[in-house]
């Protein structure tokens, strides 16, 4: 129902910084097209992709590629899904978004924005990627809501706290009650988190 994932999307008021920094974390820029009217850029470590958007946007969103959106727009739209963007016209660049139950954005879009890496990459300094986490109030009334848009469920952890892991038209997607979790996250299996702690000290950051 979603088409396939895209990119993990990310708003930023300064691309260059933006770039700067996962570039420190060891991810590669890819070349990007000029769909958007705004400031655009796309870094990845092979594995997952991260758009980064000079625009507004209501926090990180997942997007999706699905060819025939204004026949999935309609078809939505029959189904109850509220739009927080509808753009469908042949003059413009379409796309619509949406928020699940707990206000967490996703959006889907008509074409590609960037070219693919034609490269084997190593991972970022992050380690190996595991999935899109997303902080969730009851784990069980969000899945009743992504069931429909990703109906195969890869992992179910009832302990220390409910974590559902579902397959999101090509990525993995964590639906988890931790509250730990504060916003949408990408979660790395990394083995040496004191490179990350270098990298990120290089930008100015303080980890705690």
């Amino acid at each position: 129902m979603l088409g396939r994932f895209l990119e993990f999307s990310v708003p930023t008021n300064n691309i260059v910084d933006s770039l700067s920094f996962y570039k420190l974390l060891g991810f590669h820029e890819l070349d990007s097209g000029d769909a958007w009217s705004h400031n655009y850029a796309v870094v990845t470590d092979g594995e997952i992709c991260i758009g980064l958007h000079d625009r507004e946007l209501d926090g990180p969103a997942l997007t999706f590629i699905h060819q025939e959106l204004a026949k999935k727009a309609l078809s939505m739209s029959d189904h109850g899904f509220d739009f927080k963007i509808l753009q469908l016209d042949e003059d413009a660049f379409n796309e619509l978004a949406f928020v699940d139950l707990d206000n967490h954005m996703v959006t889907m879009i008509e074409a590609r924005t960037f070219s693919p890496s034609g490269d084997d990459l190593d991972n970022s300094v992050c380690g190996a990627w595991f999935e899109i986490a997303l902080p969730v109030k009851d784990a069980l009334r969000a899945a009743r809501f992504w069931a429909p848009l990703a109906p195969e469920l890869l992992r179910m952890r009832e302990e220390p706290t409910i974590h559902m892991r579902f397959n999101a038209a090509g990525t993995p997607l964590g639906l988890s009650e931790s509250i730990a979790l504060k916003t949408p996250s990408l979660c790395f299996r990394c083995e040496d988190k004191e490179a990350v702690w270098i990298a990120l000290a290089k930008h100015g950051f303080v980890h705690h």
